[in-house]
C-alpha cells in the first residue's frame, strides 16, 4: 500500500482494495498501522476521497514492522555472538547501526533499550575467518545442485584443490560446514567453511543421494573425527538415554544386545566419567584402560563425599 501511495495521487479506498486484493476493511486497518509507523497517510474525504502521502514525503530505503526490524537486529546480534556471521566484525556493527537509523524513533529507543540490557547465557563465540563470498558461492551451488571448485587447507596443513558436488551448508557450534561428494577421495566429506580459501561454481549438475540429510552428516563427521583417544563404552541403555548425555556431535552409536555401543573420539578423558554417571546405566569400558582408572577415582571421589555428608 505504502509502494502505491508512493507513487502520488489520491488512492480511493476502492482502488487500493482492488490492487491489493483485500476487502476495504483491510485497507483501512492498513492505513492505521502506517500511521502507527509515523508515516504521514492523509485521509481525504468526499465523493473521491481515499488515502494520500503528505507532501514531500520520501520514504525511507527501509520499513519494518516493531516485530520485523526486532527479528532483523537480534538476528544480527545472535550470529555475532554465536560466531557465524563470516563478514568483519565492523560489517556486523555497521549493518545494526544503518537499521537502526530508519526505523521511527520511538520504535528505535524500545529496541535501543533491549540491546543495552539483554545478556546472554552463553558466551561470545570468536568471530571466523570465512569470507561471505565463499559461504554464499558453496550455498547458491548446493541450492543449484552444481559441482563447486574449492581451494581448501586441511586442519595439519596440507593445501589441495578439489571439486564438491555440495550436498549442503550446515552452521555447528559456531561454524559453518560443507559436505558433499568429494572429488579427491571419491567419498562425501565434511569441510570447514573457514578453511576454504576460494570456490567457484563449476559446469554440470547432480544429485544428492535419496534421504541424505547434511546436518546428521556433519554431527557424524565431527564425531569420527581422529583424535588422541578411541573410546568404546558398551552401554545397557536405549539409544534415546544415550542420546541425552551422548549427542551425535561426541558419541557415534551402534546397536549391541539389548543395548548399544558408543565409539568416542576424544583429546581428553576427564569429561567422560561424570557424563557416564550422569546416565545412570550399567557400563562396560571396553578401551581404553585409562578410561577406567578416572571412572573408579570419580566413584570413590563420589562415595567418600556421601560419607562425609
Amino acid at each position: 500500500m505504502l509502494e502505491i501511495l508512493q507513487s502520488g495521487g489520491t488512492r480511493t479506498v476502492a482502488e487500493l482494495a482492488r490492487r491489493l486484493d483485500v476487502d476495504e476493511r483491510t485497507v483501512r486497518r492498513y492505513a492505521e498501522h502506517l500511521l502507527d509507523l509515523d508515516i504521514p497517510i492523509r485521509s481525504v474525504r468526499g465523493r473521491y476521497g481515499g488515502y494520500r502521502l503528505a507532501p514531500g514525503y520520501r520514504m525511507p530505503p527501509l520499513m519494518l514492522t516493531d516485530e520485523e526490524a526486532l527479528a532483523v537486529l537480534l538476528g544480527l546480534v545472535a550470529g555475532r555472538r554465536a560466531g557465524l556471521i563470516t563478514t568483519a566484525v565492523a560489517a556486523a556493527e555497521s549493518a545494526v547501526a544503518k537499521v537502526r537509523r530508519v526505523l521511527p524513533e520511538a520504535l528505535g529507543r524500545r529496541l535501543d533499550a533491549l540491546l543495552e540490557t539483554a545478556d546472554f547465557t552463553a558466551p561470545a563465540r570468536r568471530t571466523l575467518s570465512a569470507e561471505a563470498e565463499v559461504l554464499l558461492t558453496v550455498a547458491e551451488a548446493a541450492r543449484d545442485r552444481r559441482p563447486v571448485g574449492i581451494a581448501y587447507l586441511a586442519g595439519h596443513g596440507s593445501a589441495s584443490k578439489r571439486v564438491v558436488h555440495p550436498y549442503g551448508v550446515v552452521a555447528h557450534s559456531g561454524r559453518w560446514y560443507l559436505t558433499g561428494f568429494d572429488s579427491a577421495s571419491g567419498e562425501v566429506r565434511t569441510f570447514r567453511v573457514d578453511r576454504i580459501s576460494s570456490a567457484e561454481a563449476r559446469a554440470g549438475t547432480f544429485e544428492p543421494p535419496d534421504g541424505f540429510d547434511p546436518a546428521e552428516r556433519v554431527l557424524t563427521a565431527l564425531a569420527e573425527t581422529p583424535h588422541r583417544h578411541d573410546v568404546s563404552v558398551r552401554i545397557e541403555a536405549t539409544p534415546e538415554q544415550v542420546r541425552a548425555v551422548f549427542p551425535p556431535s561426541v558419541a557415534v552409536l551402534e546397536p549391541d544386545g539389548d543395548g548399544v555401543r558408543a565409539r568416542i573420539r576424544a583429546q581428553r578423558l576427564d569429561w567422560i566419567p561424570p557424563l557416564l554417571a550422569a546416565l545412570d546405566r550399567p557400563f562396560v569400558i571396553e578401551r581404553p584402560g585409562e578410561l577406567r582408572d578416572l571412572v573408579s577415582a570419580l566413584a570413590g571421589r563420589l562415595a567418600e563425599r556421601a560419607r562425609e555428608g
